[in-house]
C-alpha cells in the first residue's frame, strides 16, 4: 500500500479551487436551443464558403467547420471513453478505467505543467527526475519555480531505474512530491520495469506521485502499457499521446490517466476550453477503429524499418554500441573516433554535416548523462532510412579522414537538391 494523502500532498489553494462553470455544463445543447450565453457570434466563423465546402467534401473525419464559433466541449467524456476502451486491456487489472479517470490537454506537456501546479509549491517543493530523460520535466519546474532532485538510471545499454536509489531518497530528501519516469525513455528507448514501478508506489512514507510518461508506449510489446493501473493506485499519473505512434503532432492532444480525486483536480485548474473542436474530432477518428487500423499497420511499417536500421548501422564504421532499448520509433548508438571510443566531438560534427551537407536531420544527445558520442535517430520511411545510411557512411568517412569543414551555403547541392529529412 502506498502512503499517499491527496489532502496533504495537493496545495491547499488547489484543493479548494473551484472550476470555472458555464451555463451550458447546467443546460447541454440538444441541437433546438438558442444560445445566448457564452458571449459568441451568431453569425458563425469567419471562413470563406469555399474553404467549408472543401472540408466537407474531404474524405476522413468530418469536423464541422460551420459549428467553429460555438465554444468546444469542455469535458470531452467521448473522447475520454475512447481512450479509455483502448487501455482497458485487464493485462495488469480487473477493474475499468473510465473518462472520471482522465484528464485531456495541450500534449503531455499540459499535464507536466498542470501537475507540478497542484502539488508543488512554489520554491518549496521538489520533484525527482531520473536522467537521462526529456527535458520537460526540468523546464516546467523551472518555470514554476520547483526545484529538482536527479537519481541518475543506471549505466547504459539498458539504463534501467535505480530503483533503491529513489526509494533512499524518497526516505532521506524533503519536500519531494513527484517521481517523473519515463517509460520507453527519451532519448533511452528503454522501458521502466512494472516491478520498479510498484517498489516506488509501496514506499512506506512517503507522501507524493509517481508521473510515469509512457509518449512512446505503442511501438513497445502489446499490454505494456500501465494506464489501467491507475484503478489500483490513488498516486500514479500515466501520460500518453497521439503525437508519436497516432502520427497526430500536429493537433497537440495528450491524455493523463489518474484516479478521479487527481483527475478532478486536473480537470478543475484547467482553461475551460483547452482541446479545440477540430482537435476533439481528429483525435476521435485516430482511436477510432478504423484509426486503430491504420495506427497498427504504419506501425509495423516502422518497427520494420527500426528493425533494418539495428541490423545496418552496425556495418558502418564509426557506429559504435546501441544504447538503451529498442521499444519505441528511435535508436540511441554511439559514435566513434578514431581510437574506437565514443566521442562527442565526432558526434557533434558528424549531426552538423549530415545536416548542412546532407539535409538529414537527427538529433545529439552527447551532452544528456550517460550518452556519451550518442546520437538518436527516429526511424522514418525506408526511402528515409537509406538516404540517412548512405549519408551516415559518406560522412563518417569524410570526418574519419581529417574533412570535419562544414562547406559554405553556396557549395551545399545536396541539400539543394534534396531538400531535408527530418
Amino acid at each position: 500500500m502506498s502512503a499517499f494523502n491527496l489532502q496533504t500532498c495537493a496545495r491547499s489553494n488547489i484543493l479548494a479551487l473551484e472550476p470555472y462553470r458555464c451555463a451550458r455544463d447546467d443546460y447541454k445543447d440538444d441541437g433546438t436551443n438558442v444560445l445566448l450565453d457564452a458571449n459568441e457570434n451568431a453569425y458563425g466563423p469567419s471562413l470563406p464558403a469555399a474553404a467549408i465546402s472543401a472540408a466537407s467534401s474531404s474524405s476522413g473525419p468530418e469536423i464541422d467547420l460551420l459549428g467553429l464559433h460555438r465554444y468546444p466541449d469542455p469535458h470531452q467524456r467521448d473522447l475520454k471513453q475512447l481512450l479509455c476502451n483502448l487501455r482497458n486491456t485487464h493485462h495488469h487489472t480487473n477493474k475499468a478505467i473510465t473518462p472520471d479517470n482522465l484528464f485531456v490537454g495541450v500534449g503531455s506537456d499540459e499535464a507536466i505543467d498542470a501537475l507540478l501546479r497542484c502539488f508543488c509549491v512554489p520554491g518549496r517543493d521538489r520533484v525527482l527526475v531520473c536522467p537521462p530523460t526529456y527535458g520537460m520535466y526540468s523546464v516546467s519546474a523551472q518555470v514554476n519555480d520547483v526545484g529538482l532532485v536527479k537519481v541518475p538510471l543506471l549505466p547504459a545499454p539498458m539504463f534501467a531505474l535505480d530503483t533503491e536509489k529513489v526509494v533512499r531518497t524518497l526516505s532521506s530528501e524533503k519536500n519531494i512530491k513527484m517521481v517523473y519516469l519515463c517509460s520507453p525513455g527519451n532519448p533511452t528507448g528503454s522501458l521502466v520495469a512494472k516491478e520498479d514501478v510498484k517498489k516506488v508506489l509501496e514506499h512506506p512514507t512517503w507522501n507524493g506521485v509517481v508521473v510515469l510518461d509512457e509518449a512512446y508506449i505503442d511501438f513497445a510489446p502489446e499490454g505494456t502499457s500501465l494506464a489501467e493501473w491507475v484503478a489500483e493506485w490513488p498516486n500514479l499519473v500515466v501520460m500518453q499521446t497521439l503525437s508519436k505512434a497516432f502520427g497526430m503532432a500536429g493537433i497537440r492532444l495528450g491524455a493523463a490517466f489518474t484516479s478521479p480525486p487527481i483527475a478532478r483536480i486536473l480537470n478543475s485548474l484547467k482553461a475551460p476550453y483547452n482541446i479545440s473542436s477540430p482537435t476533439s474530432a481528429l483525435a476521435s477518428y485516430a482511436v477510432s477503429e478504423d484509426g486503430l487500423t491504420v495506427m497498427r499497420a504504419n506501425r509495423e511499417k516502422i518497427i520494420k524499418q527500426r528493425d533494418r536500421l539495428i541490423e545496418e548501422l552496425p556495418k558502418i564504421k564509426g557506429v559504435g554500441r546501441l544504447r538503451g532499448g529498442t521499444t519505441s520509433n528511435f535508436l540511441l548508438y554511439e559514435i566513434l573516433n578514431a581510437k574506437g571510443e565514443p566521442d562527442n566531438a565526432i558526434a557533434l560534427a558528424a549531426y552538423e554535416r549530415l545536416a548542412e551537407v546532407k539535409g538529414v536531420v537527427v538529433r545529439f544527445r552527447g551532452k544528456e548523462h550517460g550518452c556519451l558520442g550518442c546520437l538518436r535517430i527516429t526511424v522514418g520511411t525506408e526511402e528515409e532510412g537509406t538516404r540517412f545510411l548512405a549519408a551516415l557512411q559518406t560522412t563518417l568517412a569524410e570526418i574519419n579522414g581529417g574533412d570535419c569543414r562544414i562547406p559554405p551555403k553556396e557549395e551545399k547541392k545536396e541539400v539543394e537538391a534534396n531538400g531535408v529529412v527530418a
